[in-house]
C-alpha cells in the first residue's frame, strides 16, 4: 500500500483531468470515482473524489472550487528513457492549452506542472567530467523541451 498520495484540488475539472492522465501515460488507470448526491457539496452526479494511477502511483483529485490554484512549487518530475519519450509527453501535456516553460518544464491544460526529464540528463550534470557537466547544464538552460543529443553533444564538447 502506497503511503503518501498526491491530492490534487481542482475547481471543476477533476474528472476531465484524471481521464486526461490516464490517457497520457500507457500504464495507468482510473481506479474510483465518488459522485456528488443530492445533497452536494457539487452538482449532483459530478465527480467529488477520484483516484488514479500513472505507472504504480495512486493519485486522488477533488473538485474542490475554485479556491485554490497551481503553481510550479509542486511539480510532477517524469523520468523519460528516450527522446521519443520526451516528444510525445510534450506533445501531449502541450496540445490544447499546456504551456511550455524552460528547461523541460511546462504546465498542461489544467494548470499542473511537470518536468518531462531524461534519465541521462543526471549523468550529463553530475559526470565525471565537471567541464562537460557545466557545458551540459549552460546548454539544458537554453532549452524548452529538452534534446538529449544536444545535451550529450555539449557534454561531449562536440561543437
Amino acid at each position: 500500500m502506497q503511503k503518501i498520495t498526491p491530492f490534487l484540488w481542482f475547481d471543476h475539472q477533476a474528472e476531465e483531468a484524471m481521464n486526461f492522465y490516464v490517457s497520457v501515460f500507457k500504464n495507468s488507470k482510473v481506479v474510483s470515482v465518488t459522485r456528488n448526491g443530492d445533497s452536494g457539496p457539487g452538482p449532483k452526479g459530478t465527480l467529488f473524489v477520484g483516484a488514479f494511477e500513472i505507472e504504480g502511483q495512486e493519485f486522488q483529485v477533488l473538485n474542490g472550487g475554485p479556491l485554490f490554484q497551481f503553481t510550479e512549487a509542486i511539480s510532477f518530475f517524469v523520468k523519460c528513457e528516450s527522446q521519443e519519450e520526451i516528444d510525445d509527453l510534450w506533445q501531449k501535456f502541450t496540445d490544447g492549452g499546456g504551456k511550455p516553460d524552460r528547461c523541460g518544464w511546462l504546465k498542461d491544460k489544467y494548470g499542473v506542472s511537470w518536468q518531462i526529464i531524461p534519465t541521462v540528463l543526471g549523468k550529463l550534470l553530475h559526470g565525471p567530467d565537471a567541464e562537460g557537466s557545466k557545458r551540459a547544464l549552460a546548454a539544458m538552460m537554453q532549452m524548452i523541451k529538452l534534446d538529449i543529443a544536444a545535451l550529450q553533444k555539449a557534454y561531449d564538447g562536440a561543437s
